[in-house]
């Protein structure tokens, strides 16, 4: 277990000092799948092996998501965040990329006074599913932006 708390404590601080420098939606995608594979695969595994593959696995989805994505989905995502209640889903297909997407909210909280949302994406690209957990929270513009996770 204090391998586990060092471990994630190591991986937090370096995902912090990387994160300014991260300039993409695929970048920043791949940082926060990276995370969420590495905490899922040691929850799984319970080794190190288990961790660095959920690490490359979680980058790799997240990655390719938040790469496909352009501004017109990015903008549904955020219509999403505005509108959709939770646990309900919005679907649809880009027309230039034809990927399908479907955003499912799960969770509306507030932190520091603003509201944040949890949303699973599902986005079918060349008929492969990738799934990423994406939270996005509410600037003082009222624009969703999506935060490191």
């Amino acid at each position: 277990m204090k391998n586990l708390i060092m471990m994630l404590s190591a991986a937090t601080l370096l995902m912090l000092s990387v994160s300014g420098c991260l300039t993409t939606k695929a970048e920043k995608g791949g940082l926060g799948g990276a995370a969420a594979g590495a905490v899922a695969g040691q929850a799984i595994g319970r080794n190190t092996e288990a961790t660095l593959l959920g690490a490359a696995i979680g980058g790799m989805l997240g990655y390719v998501v938040g790469n496909e994505m352009d501004k017109a989905d990015r903008q549904k995502v955020a219509h999403t965040y505005e509108t959709v209640p939770d646990g309900q889903t919005n679907t649809w297909v880009n027309p230039n990329t034809q990927t399908r997407y479907q955003v499912t909210p799960q969770d509306t909280y507030q932190r520091g006074g603003r509201p944040c949302r949890e949303a699973v994406i599902l986005a079918t690209i060349d008929g492969r599913p990738e799934k990423v957990h994406q939270t996005a929270c509410r600037d003082s513009q009222g624009k969703w932006i999506v935060q490191g996770n």
